[in-house]
């Protein structure tokens, strides 16, 4: 027997996390993510996250936001979900859609909304304004303590080794610093693909773990038939990290560069990171250069979200000790 949720998630103003059958979110993946993906992970009992910019439009945005609450609601209702869904919005300067996203978001109340790219301050404030928590997605630990200081609950340590947008610290250093600083809410992203490693984040210090390349293929992923195909075959030899295609350093597969026409040992820096572009609009960067975490080599098979989740329980037979509380959640 086990608790369903660490203790140090139990506080008040954090009901939405009463019950999860793993302390994993599915972690928001740029042009993977969408309400299929999102809703599996709830059903399953973690939480289901996408980045609101995977919605072509605003008025997509809307659709896809009526669609989840709405599955989800009927989920509940019917005791066939335990899990909770989340939002990610980018905050980066650049964002010409923020504030008309964000005002989507207020409308239909994610429990929790996760920043990425760009301070998190204006979404902090809008909201609290309605109950909702903000995780602050930071890859070092300057953008961590940043983040804490404009009242972020939680922050998402993004480390080395992560799909995508990465970080360069090592998870050991990462955490142990952060917690020498921030008490409250932490979540632990990169390498992690197994039940084993969700449980090695939780001992590290860790109250959640992020999981993304683990549910690439995912038949509820929207990814290309081949890009799951190429996450299936690679290993880490695959993974190139670059910051050629958007101007951050991030963990690409190293075949996919290749499918491009592109010669992965001479590809050139890209300029400062933009997200006016529109990333469904034919820009190989985003669309055809595909992502992967270290842990890809882990991945040899196609699953559900389900069958993932059902997999990493049986390789994480956790059950939370009496660790530290979190901060009491606000009034």
């Amino acid at each position: 027997m086990h608790d369903p949720i660490p203790a140090c998630m139990q506080v008040p103003g954090r009901e939405w996390f009463a019950g999860l059958r793993l302390p994993v979110i599915a972690a928001p993946m740029f042009l993977l993510s969408g309400p299929d993906i999102v809703v599996a992970a709830a059903q399953a009992g973690i939480v289901g996250a996408f980045p609101t910019l995977n919605a072509r439009t605003v008025k997509d945005l809307e659709s896809w936001l009526q669609d989840i609450t709405a599955r989800i609601s009927a989920s509940k209702a019917a005791g066939c979900c335990k899990g909770t869904w989340a939002a990610n919005v980018v905050a980066h300067s650049t964002n010409r859609r923020l504030e008309q996203d964000l005002e989507l978001l207020c409308e239909y109340k994610p429990p929790v909304v996760i920043t990425a790219l760009g301070s998190p301050r204006r979404v902090v404030e809008q909201v609290h304004a309605y109950g909702g928590l903000v995780l602050a997605d930071v890859n070092s630990i300057q953008f961590a303590r940043k983040a804490a200081d404009v009242g972020v609950d939680g922050l998402l340590l993004v480390a080395s080794g992560a799909g995508g947008h990465t970080g360069q610290l090592s998870p050991f250093a990462f955490v142990e610093t952060v917690r020498s600083f921030w008490d409250g809410l932490l979540v632990l992203a990169g390498s992690i693909s197994t039940g084993r490693a969700v449980r090695a984040a939780l001992t590290l210090g860790a109250d959640m773990v992020s999981i993304g390349t683990r549910f690439i293929a995912t038949t509820e992923s929207m990814a290309d038939p081949q890009y799951k195909h190429m996450v299936i075959e690679s290993n880490f030899e695959d993974i190139l990290c670059t910051n050629a295609f958007t101007g951050a350093w991030a963990n690409m597969l190293r075949p996919s560069i290749v499918r491009a026409g592109l010669d992965p040992e001479h590809l050139q820096v890209a300029g400062p990171m933009n997200v006016t572009d529109d990333p469904h609009a034919g820009n190989r960067a985003w669309r055809d250069i595909w992502s992967a975490g270290h842990g890809v080599g882990l991945i040899r098979q196609q699953q559900s979200v389900a069958e993932v989740v059902a997999d990493l329980e049986r390789d994480c037979p956790w059950a939370p000790d009496s660790r530290r509380a979190a901060p009491s959640a606000r009034t």
